[in-house]
């Protein structure tokens, strides 16, 4: 008897006959078992988690697609069950799977007290239904990939078939763990980590640097693996930030046909970002992209969305569970468990751990780990962050300094992440004093905070409880909408603050204002993260007071820096050298062994040698390019 035959007869002793189990579906890290009759299984309570338990894996209880009521009944039967009040948008029958998708306002009404409320669609309709907080502001990207669920449905079960398949194997030996350091190792930017021992073959991360335009300097050396991208097992994507996603489509141009996995909100801001770094590298890089839309439509049929908590196998050999970083929306702190307690991984990626407006602290409960490979952005020992209530007053500040003398701000932001936390401090302010000054934004910021308000229970409480009482602080009176606007129009207009990507004037509009208001010295130039030691923002940022652009017309010109610089200190999303070694003191897991990774390269070495004598371990900064077996 085959692994998956042993699957098959363990369901078949477990769920009631009188259920009638018509099919057993191996789906990506989850098992499908589709029946006539559903009821049964909510009539006997222990089913699901008998279920679980003897096969511990995650056990989706389906109707089999010929019991299902028609949609447009269906659709009519949930509105009555859920009522107005929940303020439904939008519901998407998908047949193939037997699930219904219901988006609303409020999703907290549709799924009920305890979940009456889906027990009840489930048992009125048959439909497995799978509710969805719709966002408070527009966002196409959210509106193009939930529809893409259905549309797909048929490429998207046979590839969670086939990934099923290879994950439903006997448990294999494993007798040695090495990692290879691909990208950020010494450096930031292109981070990507590889995991293989003699049955697995796991990629973590795969960005690109966007301080660089040289190509071996841009992206990961993929080319060390020595075997075709094909025979990776499994990619996991800690956040969306371009650093850490922005080399991905790559991989699918390049045969890779393999699942990827994040959480569902990093889902989403990856699409909106790659499809920025297409425009990017062709309009301020002046280069062909390494890949394009297609191999991103490829990626996005082959991401499996896996929240915070719940354990998933990816190999034979390896379980995967995410936990909340604090970097950014969706952000996590990966942990892998081998050969069932073998060896435990825990890759933080970009955490935080320390106050945010937008997140809580990175977490730090961890079964095991003897490994641990953790970021060092901010591993100097000088490298200590003010208060935030110091970074707070000291932005306010400035920018009331510059609108008193009649000019504009320009803060160079992140898209994701650091525009929203700015964002909240200036409607914080306004709350609570006069504010009539205009806050542009620009480039993506509103479609990722869209996207935050689709996703309130990966934020912070207080921030959650405000946007499911539609009380958005992304939506307040003074934000204007710079898309489609002249920039010279807004440049000539009233004293205002802007916002806009890239956070390290290495494109995007940020750029696009700094040629319009460098040269007046009423106007002020405010960083408030991290500036690549490569990147035009480092430059400015370290005093160059002539930097080389292209003008308009495509020819190179000198600006001049004449506007006040400034650099507010405080808003990272990155934990300070004192948080990362809080992070490490609080954990529950012991680490044998600590690399340093993704900071510039004295920062990881002295990082690095500093954990070695306060915790009594071995750690180490290692280079990119190296491989170390872990055991």
């Amino acid at each position: 008897m085959s692994y998956i035959q042993e699957i098959e007869k363990i369901i078949q002793d477990i769920v009631p006959e009188r259920a009638g189990l018509t099919k057993i579906e191996l789906l990506g890290p989850n098992i499908a078992i589709y029946v006539k009759h559903p009821e049964v299984i909510y009539e006997e309570n222990d089913v699901v988690k008998n279920l679980a338990s003897t096969l511990k894996r995650k056990v989706l209880i389906r109707t089999d697609p010929d019991y299902l009521m028609k949609p447009e009944e269906a659709r009519r039967i949930i509105k009555e069950i859920v009522g107005e009040e929940a303020g439904i948008k939008n519901i998407y029958f998908d047949p193939l799977f037997s699930d219904v998708y219901i988006e609303a306002l409020k999703p907290g009404i549709v799924i009920g007290k305890d979940g009456t409320g889906l027990k009840e669609i489930m048992l009125k309709t048959k439909w497995s239904p799978i509710v969805l907080r719709y966002p408070t502001m527009p966002s196409s990207t959210l509106d193009g990939i939930r529809k893409s669920i259905v549309t797909n449905a048929q490429d998207r079960k046979k590839f969670l078939t086939k990934v099923g398949k290879r994950i439903a194997q006997p448990l294999p030996q494993t007798t040695w763990i090495r990692a290879g350091m691909l990208g950020a190792f010494r450096e930031v930017g292109r981070s990507a980590l590889f995991i293989q021992t003699k049955n697995s073959k796991i990629l973590l991360d795969c960005g690109v640097n966007q301080a660089s335009n040289k190509p071996e300097e841009m992206y990961p050396y993929l080319n060390l693996l020595g075997f075709p991208l094909s025979e990776l097992d499994a990619v996991v994507i800690s956040h969306a930030h371009t650093d850490h996603i922005g080399f991905l489509p790559f991989l699918f141009a390049a045969g890779y046909d393999g699942p990827v996995y994040m959480t569902p909100p990093t889902r989403e801001l990856t699409a909106l970002l790659q499809r920025d770094y297409i425009n990017v590298v062709k309009k301020y890089l002046n280069m062909d992209p390494p890949y394009g839309k297609k191999e991103i439509q490829e990626e996005l049929k082959h991401i499996i969305t896996v929240p915070y908590g719940e354990v998933v196998d990816i190999t034979p050999e390896v379980k995967l569970t995410f936990y909340n970083a604090g970097h950014i929306l969706g952000s996590a702190i990966t942990h892998l468990h081998i050969g069932e307690g073998k060896h435990n991984i825990i890759y933080t990626g970009d955490m935080k751990f320390g106050f945010t407006h937008l997140f809580n602290p990175a977490h730090i409960n961890f079964p095991r780990a003897e490994t641990i490979f953790i970021e060092s952005t901010y591993g100097k020992k000088t490298d200590i962050l003010p208060s935030r209530r110091e970074s707070d007053e000291a932005l306010i500040n400035v920018i009331q300094q510059t609108v008193e003398s009649k000019g504009h701000v320009l803060i160079p932001v992140f898209s994701v992440g650091r525009s929203q936390e700015i964002l909240l401090v200036l409607e914080h302010y306004a709350r609570e004093h006069e504010w009539n000054i205009p806050v542009w934004i620009d480039g993506m910021i509103l479609e990722a905070s869209a996207i935050h308000t689709a996703y309130p229970d990966y934020l912070k409480n207080s921030l959650k409880k405000r946007i499911l009482s539609n009380d958005s602080p992304f939506e307040w009176d003074e934000i204007k909408l710079a898309y489609g606007k002249d920039k010279k129009e807004i440049v000539d207009g009233e004293p205002s603050v802007i916002l806009a990507p890239s956070g390290m004037l290495t494109g995007g509009p940020s750029v696009e204002y700094l040629k319009l208001l460098a040269e007046d010295e009423r106007n002020t130039l405010v960083f408030v993260g991290y500036q690549s030691a490569s990147s035009l923002g480092a430059k400015i940022q370290q005093g160059v007071k002539e930097v080389p652009i292209i003008d308009d017309n495509g020819k190179p010109k000198t600006l001049k820096i004449n506007m006040r610089v400034e650099t507010v200190e405080g808003f990272s999303g990155h934990s300070d050298r004192k948080q990362l070694i809080a992070w490490l003191g609080n954990i529950s897991a012991k680490p044998r062994v600590v690399y340093t990774m993704h900071g510039d390269y004295n920062k990881t070495a002295e990082l690095a040698h500093y954990i070695s004598k306060k915790f009594g371990v071995h750690a180490d900064a290692p280079l990119n390019m190296e491989f170390r077996r872990l055991r």
